[in-house]
């Protein structure tokens, strides 16, 4: 992905070259393949967003790139790019992690929000709740323990025989279905704590439409066995769970975080119709000021990264090319 952003948060352009037809056979990314379309598509795509923004790589006034965490090879491949970018044109190289740049995506094409401000992330890697005192100060407050939120939707919608990607097929196939039909369990931990943990579910789920095996490790049924209807509500209550577990933690750390009158949302899980309708909900009980990025801004991309990294520079942070690619974090 690249994009071109002005003053933080005007969108010149922004290009994202989907690899879903790539990874769909696999039912899941596979980092090697990831990686070598990274390399095909890398120069292509900043051609494409710098076209599309009507500018030239001479009126760029600095290369910000997302440097963690992530698959190693896409990493090093978008750092090295930003490093040749910034050294050749004599302007500054900004490091960004890419899940802090979600809580940003909220903030593209908008005014600027009241801090502090809660940041909640869920994507197919990531599910963390944040406080936040400005767009780059920033202390994680919770995060998921197992499976991220997004991971646990695709495993599901495995499950339920659905095809790559797994979350926005299991989002459709729960319309129509019963989100009550099925109690599946709701993760809480501790009484006060603000972690999220959906490997429970993801398991419950799996006894849901397939029985319990038998010693032998036998699934009694299949998903085929199902009808449509049961595997409606099978979906339906599973996205019921992970949503009501959301809205749980945020709950809990809205307590907690008082002076907090802004909710900054993100990730690829944001895209889920449901989920957007109870942060709304919740957000409007609590009286906080949300921000739900645009659909096109849930998904990894460019502009989020550009975004906070304008932040970055103007808080005079700033790295060298000596910046490296971090595949995980705990940040």
């Amino acid at each position: 992905a690249a994009a071109i952003v002005e003053d933080g948060v005007s969108v010149r352009s922004s290009v994202v070259a989907s690899q879903h037809e790539l990874h769909a056979e696999y039912g899941g990314v596979v980092p090697e393949i990831a990686s070598r379309a990274h390399v095909e598509r890398v120069v292509p795509i900043i051609r494409l967003a710098l076209d599309g923004a009507r500018v030239s790589l001479g009126d760029l006034g600095s290369i910000g790139v997302g440097h963690r965490p992530g698959l190693i090879g896409p990493l090093l491949v978008g750092v090295s790019a930003a490093k040749s970018l910034a050294w050749t044109l004599g302007v500054p190289l900004i490091g960004v992690d890419h899940v802090h740049a979600h809580l940003y995506a909220g903030l593209l094409g908008s005014d600027r929000p009241a801090f502090p401000a809660l940041g909640l992330v869920v994507s197919g890697g990531h599910s963390s709740i944040y406080r936040m005192d400005s767009p780059t100060q920033l202390v994680r407050l919770g995060a998921t323990i197992d499976d991220a939120v997004g991971e646990a939707f695709d495993k599901a919608a495995t499950v339920l025989g659905l095809a790559h990607p797994g979350g926005p097929n299991l989002e459709r196939l729960a319309q129509g279905g019963d989100p009550k039909a099925h109690k599946l369990p709701i993760s809480r931990l501790g009484k006060d704590s603000l972690d999220f943990s959906f490997s429970g579910l993801k398991t419950a789920m799996l006894y849901a439409v397939r029985g319990r095996p038998d010693s032998s490790g036998h699934f009694p049924r299949a998903h085929e066995d199902l009808s449509e209807q049961a595997r409606r509500d099978l979906a339906a209550s599973f996205q019921h769970a992970c949503i009501s577990a959301i809205t749980l933690k945020l709950a809990r750390a809205a307590d907690a975080n008082p002076d907090c009158r802004t909710l900054l949302t993100g990730g690829g899980v944001t895209a889920n119709t449901p989920l957007r309708d109870a942060l709304r909900a919740f957000a409007q009980v609590r009286g906080l000021d949300l921000r739900l990025p645009e659909m096109r801004f849930c998904v990894d991309n460019g502009a989020m990264i550009a975004g906070l990294a304008h932040e970055r520079l103007r808080a005079g942070i700033e790295d060298d090319l000596t910046l490296a690619p971090v595949p995980t974090t705990a940040c």
